[in-house]
């Protein structure tokens, strides 16, 4: 089977976390963890960063931080993983879902001013499929109506907007290192901040706001949201590579671009002039002139051996939050949204038998249906017909 996503592991990574073990620092102390935490923020071009347990955690705590809870709302696209309003819900905030562009599938800026209310405390952009947000446009509506900007970059390691590193845009940036993203620490995430306060105030509610002048004095309700330094050897290991790793991302994607450019009814995942794609998910639209729809295509790969993935369900649609709302955009792109195997250790020979199989299940998937009905399986045909 041709896997949707895999990690890539070398021996640096085997290196790393065997000096870890031979250390005795394998919980949340250790060198790794700093190392990692200064060198991923250095990356991305902020200031200062925590390392967290995964990045639903690293969500939770930038909402806490920043003081929303019971009573707040908080802004969020529709279309991304579920993890986004549960860590608004979490904090007893609600979360307000905003429809998709239909262009870079991610929330559309135009269509944030008329879900602000007097509640409302923060915009959580997330950069889908490794595409990053229009951030200006967003910007400068949360700075109209005084509001937190808080990046959701879990599949957008690396990728840029307008030159700048996703993860710089807004007041806070969360990221996932979870083994499906650009780099892996197994489970983890990050938050970073160019704001020292909020950064060490997240680092207290991590360690379940115990006061670093009094062991085991606690002067809050806190968490438990560490990384270990074992999966932060990996990631320290994973972060020496990411410059591979995207590269490796950006030159499946052309290559799947120029196999599939030329079939009919297919969308290609975008990449607006000012912006700098990851393609943690090569992700295409099949539209009605493809001929068959999207989970029609999904069986024909599995049949091949080649796993997929359909896009995310809107989250307004979710029994969770359910809701009357017609949020058409992304309902529409989660219709007909797949996401092709998009693991950096593809070979050019996976990609081009994805591919294929893409360019030719509408004639396979329609030839077979117009087949005729053999007349031992017709309506009130003998049990004995087929028989020889």
């Amino acid at each position: 089977m041709i896997p949707v996503a895999e990690p890539s592991l070398s021996e640096k990574e085997l290196e790393y976390v065997t000096d870890c073990l031979k250390s005795g620092w394998i919980s949340s102390l250790g060198k790794y963890v700093p190392l990692f935490e200064q060198k991923f923020s250095q990356y991305c071009g902020v200031k200062y960063g925590i390392a967290t347990s995964n990045g639903t955690t690293a969500l939770h705590l930038a909402l806490v931080t920043l003081g929303i809870g019971p009573g707040d709302e908080v802004i969020v696209p529709t279309l991304t993983f579920i993890a986004t309003a549960n860590a608004v819900t979490y904090t007893g905030a609600r979360p307000v879902f905003v429809d998709a562009e239909p262009v870079t599938w991610n929330l559309d800026p135009a269509k944030i001013a008329e879900k602000i209310t007097p509640h409302t405390r923060a915009i959580i952009p997330v950069h889908l499929y490794g595409h990053p947000a229009n951030m200006d446009a967003i910007r400068e509506i949360a700075h109209s109506y005084g509001l937190f900007v808080i990046e959701d970059a879990a599949e957008a390691h690396g990728a840029e907007y307008k030159g700048q590193k996703v993860g710089s845009l807004g007041d806070i940036a969360c990221f996932s290192f979870s083994g499906n993203k650009i780099i892996t620490t197994g489970e983890g995430g990050a938050l970073l901040s160019n704001n020292h306060y909020w950064v060490e105030r997240a680092r207290l509610l991590r360690d379940h706001a115990m006061s670093r002048d009094r062991r085991y004095w606690h002067t809050e309700v806190g968490y438990n949201y560490h990384l270990t330094n074992v999966q932060a050897a990996i990631g320290v290991a994973q972060l020496e590579r990411i410059d591979e790793f995207i590269a490796r991302k950006r030159a499946n994607a052309r290559m799947y671009n120029s196999l599939l450019e030329k079939v009919a009814g297919l969308t290609l995942p975008p990449e607006e002039p000012w912006a700098k794609s990851v393609y943690c998910m090569y992700s295409i639209l099949l539209e009605d002139s493809y001929g068959i729809s999207r989970d029609q295509l999904m069986l024909r790969l599995r049949k091949a051996g080649i796993d997929s993935r359909p896009f995310f369900h809107p989250m307004h649609t979710l029994p969770p939050y359910k809701s009357h709302d017609r949020l058409p955009v992304a309902e529409s792109l989660a219709a007909k949204g797949i996401n092709l195997p998009s693991a950096v250790k593809l070979s050019a020979d996976e990609i081009s038998r994805v591919a294929g199989i893409v360019a030719e299940a509408p004639q396979v998937v329609v030839a077979r249906a117009r087949r005729p009905t053999p007349p031992c399986r017709s309506p009130g045909a003998a049990p004995d017909a087929c028989l020889p």
